[in-house]
């Protein structure tokens, strides 16, 4: 996409955004975290700290890492020591899907919509978190953000359901009224950009980490030139997987096979594909305790 028409979508999306009245923003205790991780003298003391204020996001922080998710052979009973154990990246990727899940809570108008929507994000993370320990072809991602990334892969179709209702309706009876239109044709044919792009301009304004809003941004064409560090590419995979193994609502009926770009970057075959949804399927049954927290269990 040329620069200049980059910049124009960027600044119409940049108005959408700012147009939204009570657009959830990530909680102080993120936006700490994240900037004492970026400091190379932070210590497991600063982290904790941070966390300290926040007794809910502790509590969390707390069960996730007791939870089947880390499989842990001891129970974890302090901040600081879940910090030690498994490392500051974790942590703040933890802290960022709790409150993720936590800020569309309270806008949970449509629940049926809303469960299958945190249903398909799960499965995508848990995707994403196997790919990245399974398949590292001279190419390894971190599991943490890889888990993170693919939660809020397609945040921007949150933005759409509980804050632009009337453009997700008309998207819905577009799709109903074309029945072979892919639904990022949809999005474009009604709003004029995707999930993809929202989820992405999204994350810039949240001052989220430049790679994973690339990876938002390009999931579903990792193959343009992106800032991503290939986790496009990551969740592009995790996404197909996920809606393999879990389809949501009629998606299996016309889901095209995987993005060819992304079987070249990986070089994998069907019978791997199908290993890495076996993975999933066993790995899916550890996800109680964030589907406690997203409201959907």
């Amino acid at each position: 996409m040329p620069t200049a028409t980059m910049t124009s979508l960027e600044n119409r999306l940049t108005q959408v955004i700012n147009g939204i009245r009570n657009l959830p923003t990530p909680p102080i205790v993120f936006q700490q975290i994240q900037k004492v991780i970026n400091d190379p003298e932070t210590s497991v003391g600063d982290v904790a700290s941070i966390l300290s204020e926040d007794p809910a996001m502790s509590v969390k922080v707390l069960k996730l890492t007791n939870s089947a998710f880390y499989g842990l052979s001891r129970e974890i009973d302090s901040v600081k020591h879940a910090v030690m154990i498994i490392g500051l990246e974790a942590v703040k990727n933890l802290v960022l899907s709790a409150s993720v899940l936590n800020m569309f809570k309270a806008n949970d108008g449509n629940k049926e919509y809303h469960e299958s929507f945190w249903r398909h994000s799960l499965a995508n993370a848990f995707a994403a978190r196997i790919i990245a320990f399974k398949l590292r072809r001279g190419k390894q991602f971190n599991p943490d953000p890889a888990f993170s990334c693919g939660l809020i892969h397609d945040i921007g179709k949150m933005i759409f359901c509980c804050f632009m209702p009337r453009e997700h309706k008309a998207i819905v009876e577009y799709q109903n009224a074309h029945p072979d239109t892919a639904e990022l044709e949809a999005e474009v044919a009604v709003l004029g950009f995707t999930h993809a792009q929202m989820g992405r301009q999204l994350a810039i304004t949240w001052k989220l980490p430049a790679r994973m809003a690339d990876a938002i941004g390009y999931h579903h064409n990792p193959n343009i030139e992106n800032g991503s560090d290939d986790f496009a590419y990551l969740i592009n995979l995790a996404d197909y997987v996920a809606l393999t193994a879990f389809p949501v609502d009629n998606l299996e009926k016309n889901l095209p096979d995987l993005y060819p770009a992304t079987r070249q970057f990986f070089q994998i075959d069907n019978d791997e594909i199908e290993l890495l949804r076996a993975a999933l399927f066993e790995e899916y049954m550890k996800a109680e305790t964030f589907m406690k927290i997203a409201g959907v269990s």
